[in-house]
């Protein structure tokens, strides 16, 4: 029988996913701040995509509809990259020294 092995690769897979539960753990309480139209629009969303406020300059309320709107959207779109980059700088991190050079990890 081979000592090791296969028992050690199983070993730290489930150390791994350990690893991973907690940086996601973390992440759900990591707020991110989307901007646009230079901070007229601004959306907090956590890392998990729930969305914590959202606020409009009253500088914007004054402006055309289809602006305001355009602004919203850009604001959501910023935050949402935004937490896509901060998560896979957590789980990069994590994974560090885990997983075999050249090895990505998937997209969440």
């Amino acid at each position: 029988m081979i000592k090791g092995g296969f028992g050690d690769m199983v070993k730290q897979a489930a150390e791994f996913q350990k690893k991973m539960d907690e940086a996601k753990q973390q992440l759900d309480a990591v707020e991110v701040t989307g901007r646009s139209g230079a901070g007229l629009v601004e959306v907090v969303m956590t890392c998990n995509h729930v969305v914590q406020s959202v606020r409009i300059s009253d500088q914007l309320l004054s402006d055309d509809k289809d602006v305001m709107e355009d602004l919203v959207a850009a604001a959501f779109n910023d935050a949402i990259n935004r937490v896509e980059s901060e998560t896979k700088n957590q789980l990069s991190e994590v994974a560090s020294g885990m997983l075999p050079p050249g090895f990505k990890l998937p997209s969440l």
